[in-house]
């Protein structure tokens, strides 16, 4: 396939360029500072561009079978961060007609396990009410998704680790897995290029985690 990644200095973004790359796919890098990406391969092009301007976007989106963003807020300070940027993707990738785009959005934004634990439940209420800025601007990014004419797909991971992909995690379309707590940046990107051709994942929330 050839995919555009956006994020992709991030720890999710550069595993998702990794990963593709590893599996023969096209990829397209787009970064404010090539310097920062240290994925290197054959496939791999990198396009730089302010992330802003829809326009700058257009043929970095262009003729591609799938977008894949990593883009977010790192602290609270850069909450906002997200939809913003998402939205120049959109209107990119509607000027170009491309269709399919996959985000990463977070597990507070889902539908709770049923019978989910209540000390899961609470600790989930404490993590939303801290980072509540950044979970509005997440809530706001999705809010333009739905209102898109892409085939999205909002991958809502729980607490984030550095470690080794597993393969192993669960996913739960419209929800959350039960006790959704950790997951791997390596086996969020993963699960993202897995949903990438997955029609049941279009226009939905997709819960992941161990």
């Amino acid at each position: 396939m050839r995919l555009t990644v956006f994020g992709a200095t991030g720890g999710i973004g550069q595993e998702i360029v990794r990963q593709a790359l590893s599996a023969g796919h096209d990829v397209t890098a787009v970064v404010r500072d090539p310097a920062r990406l240290t994925v290197t391969g054959d496939g791999l092009d990198v396009f730089r561009a302010d992330l802003r301007d829809s326009e700058a976007l257009r043929p970095a989106v262009a003729g591609r079978d799938a977008v894949l963003s990593g883009l977010g807020a790192r602290r609270k300070a850069d909450a906002g961060v997200a939809a913003r940027l998402t939205r120049s993707v959109l209107a990119a990738m509607e000027a170009e007609r491309t269709r399919r785009l996959l985000v990463v959005s977070a597990a507070p934004l889902g539908t709770p396990a049923e019978r989910e634990p209540l000390l899961d439940r609470a600790m989930m209420s404490v993590v939303d009410s801290v980072l509540k800025d950044i979970y509005a601007d997440l809530r706001v990014m999705e809010g333009e998704l739905a209102r898109s004419a892409t085939d999205w797909t909002a991958v809502r991971p729980p607490r984030l680790l550095d470690k080794p992909l597993t393969g192993r995690y669960r996913t739960v379309v419209g929800g959350n897995p039960r006790s959704a707590r950790t997951i791997g940046r390596a086996d969020v990107a993963h699960a993202m290029l897995a949903m990438t051709d997955d029609p049941a994942t279009v226009g939905q929330g997709v819960g992941v985690a161990y």
